[in-house]
């Protein structure tokens, strides 16, 4: 597009610039490049943070435990997984001792967690309890019947999780009943205490405790 008019009739005459359209293309040429700019500038802004999926792949989630009151269950998430902190009373770790002869795994033989919590407790400090919030049969998510004898489940139940889906049921130490669809215990994430309160979910104990 050119920014003369030419006149095409009577004498010859210079050529004569239109003001008003030199300044639109002047404007319009500024507005491009400045569009082109910010095209530029949003990846690199980008660049500054994690990507979503980074974050979903590994980064460790840290928690506050002291929010955590006895008898509690918080669930936060790490690599888009719920996770089960359950702050366990001294009664709730005094029934774990009374039904190894209703599990399938009572020793966690067959099930997955770290090393350092392979013990009764299935913990790196009995009274707080963490797991991968997902069943072990078909990956549904389990409810929390936290009170023994609840009438849901009988006057026997000691405590733990009840599976919605297909029934599974697991204790407050996160170990699968007999006669449960799921065939292992419920899986226990890498995790060490960075301090006396303070939970970090996907380091390993072997990387330093508090």
């Amino acid at each position: 597009m050119s920014d003369q008019i030419v006149q095409t009739s009577g004498p010859s005459l210079a050529p004569v610039t239109d003001p008003s359209r030199r300044k639109f293309l002047t404007f319009a040429t500024a507005g491009v490049a400045a569009v082109g700019v910010a095209f530029v500038a949003v990846p690199f802004v980008e660049s500054w943070f994690p990507s979503e999926r980074a974050r979903s792949l590994g980064a460790p989630v840290e928690v506050d435990l002291t929010k955590v009151e006895p008898g509690q269950m918080i669930s936060p998430i790490w690599r888009l997984q719920p996770i089960y902190i359950v702050h366990r009373t001294p009664q709730m770790l005094a029934i774990l001792q009374n039904h190894d002869s209703d599990l399938k795994d009572p020793n966690s033989n067959q099930s997955k967690q770290p090393a350092y919590t392979k013990n009764p407790d299935r913990s790196v400090k009995p009274e707080f309890l963490v797991l991968i919030g997902i069943c072990t049969h078909l990956g549904c998510l389990p409810k929390q019947h936290f009170d023994a004898g609840d009438p849901v489940l009988g006057a026997n139940w000691p405590g733990g999780w009840l599976c919605p889906c297909h029934g599974s049921r697991f204790d407050l130490a996160g170990r699968v009943f007999n006669g449960s669809p799921a065939s292992v215990n419920l899986v226990i994430p890498p995790y060490r205490f960075s301090a006396a309160n303070t939970l970090r979910i996907g380091e390993d104990t072997t990387q330093g405790a508090a």
